[in-house]
């Protein structure tokens, strides 16, 4: 018979060995649901296959690697940007990569950690126009042939609508729809930003169709988002992983590599 004092040393250990292993397992991971947003590239590029690369598919390899128990998931899974947006507002993603700070998103979405870095917005025209645009009074003073195309749910929308006074045509969700339109003489300019544009005109073998207008018409950095009905813990770790970013030199290093 088991006396009542080593029933209670047997139960003693074992606590000891459930607390010693409790103290010892990982922590649960944090996983953070996003989506490649479609035409954004560099941000986010077709690698072939079925493979997303880009600047902020790097970004969130480079947080995981800072922060292991942060998991980012779903940027292997192209989504059109208003509704990863739409998404983002109603909680269906936690973050989203490289956002401006524009128009309603203040309202919508939560920013966190530095600028990543600045979106220069230009003109792009056909290659025989000879149009030349230094502010926004020589556009408006073009009518009635001044329609210019946007890809849909961009911001390049809110920062054109803000000027008044120029008509829009938002009917494209991406910028090799617009640029055909644009050819095919279906608006007079596109408005797109500028990191990526030439690179973009070769790719989609416009080079010899379609030119950059020189004029920076509006600078405006860009952001991590996060949902407003993403848990602070969760939030203020992804932020102190892209501070240490920063810090570190490897954020400014990822980005340009996609100049």
């Amino acid at each position: 018979m088991v006396h009542w004092r080593d029933r209670l040393s047997m139960w003693l250990a074992c606590m000891f060995t459930v607390t010693c292993c409790a103290t010892t397992l990982p922590a649960y991971a944090i996983t953070l649901r996003t989506a490649a947003q479609e035409g954004t590239e560099p941000k986010f590029v077709a690698a072939g296959g079925e493979r997303i690369a880009g600047m902020c598919v790097d970004l969130f390899r480079a947080i995981e690697q800072i922060d292991p128990e942060l998991q980012i998931t779903g940027d292997q899974t192209w989504k059109p940007l208003v509704r990863v947006y739409a998404e983002l507002e109603h909680g269906q993603l936690d973050l989203a990569c490289a956002v401006q700070r524009i128009g309603e998103r203040e309202r919508r979405f939560h920013f966190i950690g530095p600028p990543l870095y600045n979106n220069e917005y230009h003109f792009l025209a056909r290659i025989n126009d000879p149009v030349k645009i230094t502010n926004w009074d020589d556009l408006r003073q073009l009518a009635p042939d001044n329609t210019v195309l946007i890809n849909r749910g961009f911001a390049a929308g809110d920062i054109l609508r803000a000027q008044g006074g120029i008509p829009i045509d938002d009917s494209a969700t991406n910028q090799v729809l617009n640029l055909q339109k644009l050819v095919a003489g279906r608006g007079r300019l596109f408005f797109h930003r500028g990191r990526d544009l030439r690179k973009l005109l070769e790719r989609t073998g416009n080079s010899f169709k379609v030119k950059v207008l020189p004029q920076v018409m509006l600078s405006s950095p860009v952001y991590f988002a996060t949902s407003k009905l993403l848990a602070p813990e969760a939030r203020d770790r992804l932020e102190r992983a892209l501070f240490q970013l920063e810090k570190s030199g490897e954020l400014d290093r990822l980005i340009r590599k996609w100049d």
